[in-house]
């Protein structure tokens, strides 16, 4: 692909914090408590990231949604104050702009986002943008459109009541086999000018040369950590 050397306009800081994949509240805690920690100044990044799908379900165009996470979405709304925040919108948490007003919320569709840690170029996303299939994208359009979600409205108990059902069983901590050959697929989709793609999605929290799969706090219990131009790994307990 053509190389494109261009100086982005956003800039990843030092000891920028990455949190990725919660699925809150169906699989732990540890979204809420973050944030928590963030909110009373245990924790004092110049940033934070949020590579989708922290909410196990949570969506624009709905008020029903949003008591299920009231606790955490008042946080963040807070948070937001004072706090340059970006959140990437996941699989499981979409149209999130008019829930989170002072957040810089980027949709699927303005993915890959380039930004700048020091001298590299790095491509964001939170990973559900390539490598999907056909099905997979008529899917997620239809289901990230507010006409679609007011039309179900009538149904919206029902629906909401069983998705949660099932995401509550769901098995989101597997290890992807042949995880490095889809890297170099999805690398593909990027331009070689850039330096790192930074994703989350997979839940796999893995480095397989440019390409940086975030663990998922769910998961591995852990978040990403901007330091010397690239990102650490750093379990919960540690920061």
């Amino acid at each position: 692909m053509k190389a494109s050397k261009s100086t982005p306009a956003l800039h990843i800081l030092e000891g920028a914090l990455f949190v990725a994949d919660a699925h809150y509240p169906h699989h732990g805690r540890d979204f809420l408590d973050l944030l928590q920690k963030l909110e009373n100044g245990e924790i004092t990044p110049p940033q934070l990231f949020l590579m989708g799908d922290n909410f196990d379900l949570l969506f624009g165009c709905n008020q029903l949604i949003q008591t299920y996470n009231s606790e955490a979405i008042a946080l963040l709304q807070g948070l937001s104050q004072r706090l340059e925040i970006y959140c990437f919108e996941g699989n499981h948490d979409f149209l999130l702009k008019d829930i989170f007003p002072n957040i810089n919320v980027f949709s699927r569709g303005q993915q890959p986002v380039i930004f700048a840690i020091g001298s590299k170029r790095v491509g964001l996303a939170h990973g559900d943008k390539f490598q999907l299939g056909w099905r997979y994208e008529l899917y997620t359009k239809v289901v990230r459109s507010c006409m679609t979600i007011k039309l179900l409205r009538p149904l919206e108990r029902w629906i909401i009541a069983d998705q949660l059902r099932r995401l509550k069983a769901k098995d989101i901590c597997r290890t992807i086999e042949h995880f490095e050959q889809r890297t170099v697929e999805i690398l593909q989709h990027y331009d070689s000018g850039i330096d790192l793609v930074i994703e989350g999605h997979y839940h796999q929290a893995k480095k397989f040369g440019k390409y940086i799969s975030l663990p998922s706090l769910a998961c591995q219990k852990a978040v990403g950590v901007v330091r010397a131009e690239g990102i650490d790994f750093v379990p919960l307990e540690a920061l």
